[in-house]
């Protein structure tokens, strides 16, 4: 029997996860039938009411929770998939989803209406540039990320503590371990309180006054507060911190209108609605302060406080009504005036109740009413949205205005701001772009290493930016900040230069006809450094041959930078010869490319390389610190009739001998050679098809134990019937010389 229910309530989650909700209600109902034991009922009560409010009978849904909470008083656990389902709602309708939907959890959902809300800077304008996307207000002493976003330093504070967590980007979603090692951005911190002085002050204001709310100073943080607004009144963040201040003064009615005003100015900031909830308990009205904390959730799915704050609420308004004195939610105080009322209601017939909470009255898309307004008068309902079906209403009934005065006050007040937030934005961003441009001076964005403009500009994790370029080519002689001296090491070997991405839009907005200078500057030089016939970057070192490996060690910064370039470059490729004590290198040498490079903390790296083309040097070059060469390519002449049968022979002889010195060889020895430049390569069918000639001739060149000068002629013959006629003499001296 046991086995039976559990594969039944089994049978029950699964139906519940593929949204077949009616399916799984029925079989907890039926389950449910019989059962005795309090907790295990009141569980399954609780599942079949989750499932009828996600298949959309929530009449029947709270009902059951109502009976559930009859049991024992419900816990967080068990209102979990309640608090989804209300919030989900709030997001389905401001998304006109009308379909239920299986529960979702976690970010997505935040996202998506995310989305659909712009970035609106700090004066309530609809322009983003100077905008942090995690407060959506001015950007106060701005941090860039590894990815090149950048935030305010305390929202991204803030985010770390609050979430426990890894901050993550808002805007790529990339995951940083350490906030705190990153500090703010300098030049950009500096160009926004020049451009933006009357907002970097509120900013500083603002700062002041959390400091002094930290040590307890109320009325002294409430005056920060105070000359903050008078700076920059539409700054949502100001308000709702001064909420917080005139909710630890016990203002409530104050606190309520500065977190009324916050969700004005940002309908789709979450926190806003969190202030508004919290000044509504205070003042015991429970069931706004409920949705309010709904609509964050809706907006920010895994807002802890908001959902804990959710659950204490709901858990309360369920628990059955006694004579006695119920337990107080938190620290709220008020809240038991309203409680019997609520529970009448909860009684009365559900057709009779309002669709308050799933209304649009305070739906994060709702056009925001006029920011002036008496200071005692009420909030104005923002339009009543179409509820599609009864079921999708609220559990509570709201109290609503509804003389024609207010309803003709409110039209009015709803057409007005309609008209300005058509017309306010495009004016604001025009406003904006004069006030930059008159301040804006093309040196405040130079390059304090290059002093040209920025180009692909990067910020290390002290602060300070860079071309990137500069900084690479700094960071080849020494892994520190140029300017701070800061170490650098872990941000070298991450090699995460991600461009600083609000520099570069303010470059390409606002100096574009300087970028454009500045970017055809770097395509010529990048044009030059592409060219494998002149100025073809030269490594002096050793001898290397076509198709045959070539591992380097690099760690001179001159070589570090020339590698970068060819890969900058798109080549990949560069010079090998030996060194000359007269010349500086040998005038024959091996086209390298580049396949693959493993880089160490210390810059060092290992390159594989691997050889292309024989070339013959035509003049010797230098360029920052390291070789240059015009060159010209070599091939194999080749022969026909019977030189190329003479050919054939030769080959087939001399590729015999060097299969029996290779032979002859020790195990270990074998095994070394094999390892490092692979087995000796079969004979190629066309002899004369490459214009290196057979690829195992080099091979051999490669492992045969001859000094670099003895190796370099070969190099530059064209006669493949030279070079194995040479190859053959080698052989033949080697292996005389085991003999002896």
């Amino acid at each position: 029997m046991g086995t039976e229910r559990e594969s039944m309530l089994q049978l029950a989650a699964e139906a519940f996860q593929s949204k077949n909700f009616d399916l799984a209600a029925d079989i907890y109902e039926c389950q449910l039938a019989g059962l005795g034991d309090p907790g295990s009922r009141q569980e399954l009560m609780v599942k079949r009411a989750d499932a009828l409010a996600f298949g959309g009978k929530f009449t029947e849904a709270f009902d059951v929770y109502r009976q559930a909470s009859e049991i024992e008083r419900l816990r967080p656990a068990h209102l979990a998939y309640l608090i989804e389902y209300l919030s989900s709602s709030i997001r389905r309708q401001d998304g006109g989803d009308s379909q239920s939907s299986a529960p979702r959890r976690g970010e997505e959902a935040g996202a998506a209406v995310a989305a659909a809300c712009p970035a609106v800077d700090a004066t309530g304008c609809g322009y983003a540039d100077f905008s942090c996307r995690i407060c959506l207000s001015f950007l106060f002493e701005p941090v860039t990320l590894p990815c090149g976003h950048c935030f305010c330093k305390k929202c991204l504070e803030r985010e770390r503590k609050e979430k426990e967590r890894p901050v993550m980007c808002k805007e790529c979603s990339s995951r940083v371990a350490d906030v705190q090692s990153y500090r703010v951005n300098v030049v950009l911190g500096s160009l926004l309180a020049k451009w933006f002085p009357t907002l970097h002050q509120a900013g500083r204001l603002r700062r002041e006054g959390n400091g002094l709310y930290i040590e307890k100073k109320m009325e002294a943080a409430l005056d920060k507060y105070n000359q903050a607004i008078l700076i920059a009144p539409m700054d949502h963040i100001l308000f709702s911190n001064r909420s917080q201040i005139h909710s630890s003064l016990k203002h409530y009615e104050k606190a309520l209108r500065d977190a009324e005003m916050a969700c004005r100015l940002k309908p789709h900031w979450s926190k806003g609605h969190v202030r508004k909830a919290q000044a509504l308990v205070s003042l015991g009205r429970t069931e706004e302060a409920l949705r309010e904390y709904l609509v964050c959730l809706s907006i920010e799915p895994d807002c802890r406080l908001a959902k804990t704050e959710a659950h204490k609420l709901l858990s309360h308004l369920l628990a059955p009504v006694t004579d006695q004195v119920p337990e107080h939610i938190s620290d709220y105080s008020n809240i038991l005036s309203s409680r019997a009322h609520i529970k009448n209601c909860i009684g009365a017939p559900f057709q009779t109740l309002s669709p308050s909470l799933l209304s649009s009255e305070s739906s994060p898309t709702s056009t925001p009413p006029a920011p002036e307004r008496p200071e005692g008068s009420e909030v104005k309902g923002q339009g009543k949205s179409e509820v599609r079906r009864p079921d999708h209403c609220f559990l509570l009934k709201r109290k609503r205005r509804s003389t024609e005065e207010e309803a003709e006050e409110g039209g009015r007040e709803r057409s007005d701001d309609h008209k300005r937030s058509r017309c306010e934005p495009a004016a604001a961003i025009d406003s904006l772009s004069s006030a930059v441009c008159d301040v804006l001076d093309p040196t405040d964005l130079e390059c304090s290493l290059c002093m040209r403009l920025f180009y692909e500009p990067v910020t290390t994790p002290c602060g300070h930016t860079f071309c990137l370029q500069c900084l690479e080519r700094c960071l080849d002689h020494n892994p520190k900040c140029p300017l701070c001296k800061e170490e650098l090491s872990e941000y070298l070997v991450q090699r995460q230069y991600s461009k600083t991405v609000l520099m570069e839009n303010l470059i390409s907005k606002y100096l574009s006809s300087e970028l454009m200078e500045r970017q055809k500057i770097h395509q010529e030089e990048m044009a030059e450094l592409s060219n494998l016939n002149k100025n073809v970057p030269i490594f002096v070192c050793t001898m290397a041959f076509p198709t045959v490996p070539c591992p380097l060690h690099i760690f001179e910064p001159c070589y570090r930078l020339m590698i970068r370039r060819c890969m900058e470059t798109g080549t990949n490729c560069f010079g090998m010869c030996l060194g000359d004590d007269l010349k500086g290198f040998a005038d024959y040498g091996c086209l390298l490319e580049i396949r693959d490079v493993k880089f160490f903390s210390d810059g060092r790296s290992v390159v594989d390389t691997i050889g292309k083309r024989r070339f013959k040097v035509i003049q010797h070059r230098e360029r920052d610190g390291y070789n240059t060469a015009d060159i010209e390519y070599l091939e194999d002449v080749k022969v026909e009739g019977v030189a190329e049968r003479e050919l054939h022979s030769l080959h087939d002889a001399v590729y015999d001998q060097a299969l029996v010195w290779v032979n002859s060889l020790k195990s270990e020895q074998k095994e070394r050679i094999e390892g490092h430049f692979g087995p000796m390569p079969e004979k190629d069918c066309e002899l004369q098809a490459c214009p290196n000639g057979p690829s195992w001739c080099w091979w051999l060149l490669a492992v045969l134990p001859l000094e670099g000068r003895a190796q370099l002629p070969f190099l530059a013959l064209t006669s493949l019937k030279d070079r194995l006629s040479g190859i053959r003499k080698v052989l033949l001296f080697m292996t005389h010389s085991r003999h002896r």
